[in-house]
């Protein structure tokens, strides 16, 4: 009797099974599509969606109070304006064949995503690529975002609107395509970027000191102080950035196996790194550590693991954490020597701590990542990488650097992009958009 009572029990329970997962050849699967790799992945694209309220946070809170809401507009901005692009057209140009010698990618079935029915294999497993599309637009979001703390607090909303939109489309997609795409030209060199060393943070920080050098200080600066208005919306910032975080780079497995936990455990370990290194560097230079050091630490590690996630281990992250919070540190003080008004820092954290994720990953590489990543290439060897993923970089600068000049100053010829003296003592948010962030009458 309980013989018949344990069969029935094991049948019931293969029964809900069935029901649970679907009767697919392959377990937990219908109609080809990973249903676990699929939850993770639309978990991950949301993570690096919220890390662009976070980058508004960090960004506002650093500048003054007159310009707040101002500085907030330029990240939101860019969802709006990227986000459409990119359905439009960006993936398409990002992940179609190559045209024109390799300078972009071009589908014209995935113009306004039209060809995304099907499921699309990703590193053996399947998920929509609807999913995957969504993905990569949250970094195509992210990356013009970052450039506008460079300039903040002295630029026109709609010249940084047409900029931002122009940059999109002629500077990170085709970047985009050269790393990413299979067809890539330095896909197909070997160079390693995990999840945007060079496409996200050299190329976003490049440009956002071009954008910087090409506008010129705020008028005050350095003269006049230029406090912060809320550190606490600052640490509040960096903290969902450091969430979203995980899913920007475990996300970029486009998988749910041990390279995505190895990414997600890397990213951890080097962004508390880079917050420790920074808080010890502050307390040896002023006896004193600063929230905002700890944030800078933390974004500092973050970026410079970000190209490395998949390919390097705990210790790789360590060195590369701390090595990144030390040289983005005196890259910090060097800009106030040379007098440059990089106002957020986007260059001094995004773009030195990228180029040593992007270039130093190569001495840390784990056993197996040859194999892995590198199709088992026998002539391989740490000094043949390292100049593979120097030349990216030197690529990478190059071009973000040339066509950012040269759309900035498409866009001040024409539309104008620099603040007027009265609109910039005014404050942004009251010249610009006709609102107050805090309904408060100091505007300093």
């Amino acid at each position: 009797m309980r013989k018949a009572q344990r069969s029935r029990f094991w049948s019931c329970l293969g029964a809900a099974a069935v029901f649970v997962f679907g009767a697919s050849p392959a377990w937990g699967q219908e109609n080809g599509v990973n249903p676990g790799i699929t939850a993770w992945m639309l978990t991950s694209t949301a993570l690096v969606l919220l890390m662009v309220p976070g980058l508004a946070m960090f960004y506002g809170g650093l500048v003054r109070t007159k310009n707040v809401l101002g500085t907030m507009m330029h990240s939101y901005a860019a969802m709006a304006i990227v986000g459409v692009l990119w359905g439009v057209v960006g993936y398409a140009m990002s992940f179609g064949p190559s045209v024109l010698g390799g300078w972009t990618g071009w589908d014209s079935t995935l113009l306004f995503l039209d060809r995304l029915d099907t499921p699309t294999p990703m590193n053996g497993y399947t998920i929509p690529e609807w999913v995957y599309a969504m993905f990569q637009g949250k970094f195509a979001i992210i990356t013009p975002a970052l450039i506008a703390g460079a300039f903040a607090e002295r630029v026109r909303f709609r010249g940084y609107c047409v900029f931002i939109a122009l940059w999109s489309l002629l500077v990170y997609n085709p970047l985009c395509h050269w790393v990413w795409a299979s067809d890539g030209f330095l896909f197909k060199m070997g160079a390693l970027d995990f999840a945007g060393g060079t496409v996200v943070h050299i190329s976003a920080g490049i440009s956002a000191l071009v954008g910087a050098l090409y506008l010129g200080a705020r008028r005050g600066y350095p003269a006049t102080a230029m406090q912060p208005n809320n550190l606490v919306m600052t640490m509040m910032g960096a903290g969902l950035l450091w969430v979203g975080w995980f899913g920007f780079n475990a996300g970029s497995s486009v998988n749910s196996n041990d390279v995505t936990a190895r990414a997600l455990t890397v990213t951890q370990m080097a962004a508390a790194t880079g917050a420790l290194a920074w808080m010890l560097l502050e307390g040896l230079h002023y006896r004193k550590a600063t929230s905002l050091g700890l944030c800078s630490g933390i974004l500092a590690g973050l970026v410079a693991i970000t190209p490395a996630a998949g390919v390097v281990n705990v210790h790789g992250a360590i060195a590369l954490g701390a090595l990144a919070a030390l040289v983005c540190y005196f890259a910090i003080i060097l800009k106030s020597k040379l007098g440059y008004d990089d106002s957020l820092d986007v260059f001094g954290i995004h773009g030195v701590a990228g180029i040593i994720g992007a270039v130093g990953l190569s001495f840390f590489l784990r056993p197996g990542t040859v194999a892995d990543f590198l199709k088992n290439d026998a002539a391989w060897t740490v000094l043949g990488q390292f100049k593979v993923q120097a030349t990216a970089v030197g690529i990478a600068i190059a071009y973000a650097a040339v066509l950012s000049y040269v759309l900035i100053v498409l866009v001040d010829k024409t539309l104008g992009i620099r603040l007027d003296e009265k609109r910039e003592m005014a404050g942004m948010d009251h010249s610009l958009h006709g609102e107050q962030g805090y309904g408060l009458l100091n505007l300093n």
